[in-house]
């Protein structure tokens, strides 16, 4: 059994029934990208976050997001601390919990932009200046960021600029009745992911980050996906097409996912069209009716793999 279905093998054991959330979620840190779970409260999504940390042996901190959020409060602070026995003293920078390997932004669209905005360098560069000195944060870094559906009170909607710094989006959804029925006879899921013990060292997952770079695109694949991405600026009908670095994105994330389900070195345009909605579908906002979860679906019924 190779790593990665070892890995597999033990989150599937406490998220049951979503194989291939699961496989997104694993595909998404493998890509060096974060991602942004989507979906009503108590459908798992901390639950997952947790167990994939410690799966893979990683250090994992939470923030609880709410409306008085600080930015100190994500990226640290300096305070003034005495020395013992005199009135000599000086600023003591305390790291914040962004200063950790996989941090979980619990309901990211309760906080204010101000709060939210506080994780875009973070997310972008792997690092935070604070206070004019740039700290470098630990690696790997992966953000997984939750957030309820923006129809429920109490909730600021993340802008382009902050959704566009997730790799992917997913939505876990209510479980089948089969997975729902050993739920509820089976033991608490929560306490299950705090009884993992790590399946791959640090040096093993970057080795594995390393392999998604090393996945080959065919000329046709690539064909494909350019295809694709003029589909999104030119003939969809949406408001603005992918982006350079959401082409990027689209390309990374399908390699990674050739990576962890089938463990090929190669790309398929079926690995394209299996992460499209994760990777599309927030980053694109459409001119005619029916919401972004359609987006994906009009690309598939409209862009050839062949011509």
């Amino acid at each position: 059994m190779s790593a990665i279905e070892r890995v597999l093998q033990q989150l599937n054991a406490v998220i049951l029934g979503k194989e291939d959330q699961v496989k997104l979620a694993l595909s998404c840190l493998l890509a060096r990208g974060h991602l942004l779970i989507e979906d009503l409260p108590g459908m798992g999504k901390t639950t997952l976050s947790h167990a994939l940390s410690a799966v893979l042996g990683l250090e994992y901190k939470r923030i609880q997001f709410t409306s008085d959020l600080l930015p100190a409060d994500i990226l640290g602070v300096s305070i003034f601390e005495r020395e013992a026995g005199t009135e000599l003293g000086r600023f003591r920078f305390h790291p914040g919990p962004v200063f950790s390997q996989v941090l979980l932004a619990d309901e990211i669209n309760r906080a204010t932009p101000k709060a939210q905005s506080a994780l875009l360098e973070a997310m972008e560069e792997g690092q935070v200046t604070v206070e004019g000195e740039t700290r470098p944060l630990p690696q790997p870094f992966f953000v997984i960021a939750t957030q309820n559906p923006v129809s429920q009170s109490g909730t600021f909607p993340l802008p382009e600029s902050q959704l566009d710094r997730f790799l992917m989006r997913i939505h876990l959804g209510y479980p089948d009745e089969r997975a729902e029925r050993e739920l509820l006879e089976g033991r608490d899921r929560r306490k299950m992911a705090g009884e993992l013990e790590p399946v791959l060292s640090t040096a093993e997952l970057v080795s594995l980050q390393q392999q998604v770079d090393e996945v080959q695109a065919s000329a046709s694949v690539l064909d494909y996906l350019q295809r694709i991405i003029a589909f999104t600026r030119y003939d969809g009908g949406y408001q603005f097409g992918l982006s350079p670095r959401g082409a990027l994105a689209l390309l990374r994330s399908a390699k990674a996912w050739a990576l962890v389900s089938e463990g090929r070195k190669h790309l398929l345009p079926e690995d394209i069209q299996a992460v499209l909605a994760a990777v599309v579908d927030h980053r694109l906002a459409e001119a005619a009716e029916g919401g972004s979860h359609v987006v994906s679906q009009r690309i598939l019924r409209s862009v050839p793999v062949l011509v």
